[in-house]
């Protein structure tokens, strides 16, 4: 019986790792490895960090933990937008942190095992290596990220000099 439970969480894990939160930026649909997202916080108070590029937002408080936020909308040099009701931070695992990145709006979490597809070559405005993949999921294309590469070395040298309390 405790091999069954145990194939069962391993199933339960490997499924997950092809499951992807999907959200919207400019209407188009991006999404994220369900389990490098931590929390789907809304709209708060972002302290700006000085001498910054113009897409790292600032940081948050989250629980006692500073979040570096970034706006995708900005990263991905796409014209600024007022946020709304609808707009998130969702709080991913960047290598052995937390980042937040501001969305339009969260969409739907969907499962596509076996389905992530390499990046087509085609001239893309983002940079090719934030890009994990493509999914098509009911002939809309997801743009998959690697959250990994989603802040540059310098902005976590900024965040890491910052004396926030």
């Amino acid at each position: 019986m405790a091999m069954q439970t145990t194939q069962s969480i391993d199933d339960t894990i490997a499924n997950s790792s092809e499951q992807y939160v999907t959200f919207l930026i400019n209407n188009e649909t991006y999404g994220i490895e369900v389990l490098r997202v931590k929390e789907i916080v809304g709209m708060t108070t972002i302290t700006t960090v000085p001498n910054s590029e113009k897409y790292l937002k600032g940081v948050i408080n989250l629980r006692g933990i500073v979040v570096p936020v970034i706006d995708l909308r900005l990263k991905f040099s796409l014209p600024e937008k007022e946020y709304d009701s609808f707009t998130v931070i969702l709080i991913i695992e960047h290598k052995d942190s937390l980042v937040g990145v501001i969305v339009d709006s969260v969409s739907d979490v969907i499962s596509s095992p076996g389905q992530l597809q390499d990046v087509p070559n085609f001239n893309v405005s983002l940079d090719r290596d934030i890009i994990k993949g493509v999914l098509n999921k009911e002939n809309n294309l997801i743009i998959v990220l690697n959250p990994d590469i989603m802040l540059s070395i310098k902005d976590m040298e900024i965040i890491a000099d910052m004396d926030v309390e």
